[in-house]
């Protein structure tokens, strides 16, 4: 996934099937500086962490 498009569905009030390493996540923020993104999946709100964002797939 590009920047934009992360950025685009963390603003966005609808949810979009986005995954990560096979888990659907939610997109928290995104840095566009470092090219990186803080989720977290679905099912477990507390486990936050920051990734790259051409790592996440949507679907």
């Amino acid at each position: 996934m590009d920047k934009q498009r992360a950025k685009e569905i963390a603003a966005s009030p609808v949810m979009a099937n986005v995954t990560f390493d096979g888990h659907q996540i939610y997109i928290e923020k995104v840095d566009e500086q470092n090219g990186t993104a803080t989720i977290y999946p679905l099912d477990q709100p507390e486990e936050k962490q920051n990734v790259m964002v051409d790592h996440l797939v949507e679907y």
